[in-house]
């Protein structure tokens, strides 16, 4: 489902990117930490975060190698290594924040990946992740889903993902002993110029939806197509318009 890089790039690293600003601004990184990124797919979190600080160092994790080999070339000054959030390479207390984005949804068990965070950032740091809230329809993914399963019924590999509500991730950060646990909505916007713009990148098979549409039946493909137009353009002809999609981001301080 993660193997391409500019698939990854034109399906949802558009969106990763956008709400990588807001996130890292949530995460109060300070100039000169010593960032984890884990999970860091194509570099959207890593590119935010040294756009906004000058001496800040940034490590990233991912489990697909292209994506590592990607970020390597991108950030020739930053340190890339392929490996699971559940067992992080790195020595006790290593780094000041670990961030993860957009990344516990697809984690085996996140509350390993959480602790593992927690293990290697220094007492006082940070762990911060966000995730999609896909609760009542609110994200491109989740109306997507509700299209496809009015054209299609049957059950879809990857349309289930662990429930990540505000609740559930605040409960991981408060069984890893994180203190001043703080969950705050992000909201993402994302202007595109056509339908074609917004519907060519899940024919790149990348993620469970895209994965679902590219093994999908002409027919049913042809159909949820047709009534995602229609959801988002009517019978109108076709022009620019905008989705929105809500992040859920938490932070947790690592205690001494």
């Amino acid at each position: 489902m993660f193997s391409s890089t500019s698939g990854y790039e034109r399906f949802m690293g558009r969106w990763s990117r956008r709400l990588a600003v807001a996130f890292a601004e949530f995460a109060g990184i300070r100039d000169g930490d010593r960032v984890l990124d884990v999970g860091c797919g194509t570099g959207a979190l890593c590119a935010a975060v040294l756009a906004r600080y000058s001496r800040v160092s940034v490590t990233g994790i991912d489990p697909t190698e292209s994506f590592i080999e990607s970020c390597r070339k991108e950030f020739p000054a930053s340190r890339f290594a392929v490996g699971a959030a559940e067992r992080l390479p790195f020595g006790n207390r290593e780094f000041d924040a670990s961030l993860a984005s957009l990344v516990l949804a697809f984690v085996a068990k996140p509350s390993a990946a959480v602790a593992e965070m927690s293990r290697v950032t220094v007492a006082g740091g940070t762990v911060a992740a966000t995730v999609w809230d896909h609760s009542q329809g609110k994200t491109m993914l989740s109306q997507f889903w509700e299209e496809a399963d009015r054209v299609d019924a049957s059950l879809k590999p990857g349309e289930a993902q662990p429930n990540m509500s505000r609740d559930v991730i605040a409960a991981l950060w408060h069984e890893a002993d994180l203190k001043d646990v703080a969950v705050e909505p992000l909201m993402v916007e994302m202007t595109f110029s056509s339908f074609d713009d917004y519907w060519s990148p899940f024919l790149a098979g990348q993620g469970p939806a895209g994965a679902y549409v590219a093994a999908a039946s002409e027919n049913n493909r042809t159909a949820i197509m047709r009534s995602l137009r229609d959801r988002y353009l009517g019978v109108g002809p076709d022009r620019p318009f905008v989705i929105r999609s809500q992040a859920s981001a938490i932070r947790g301080t690592v205690p001494g």
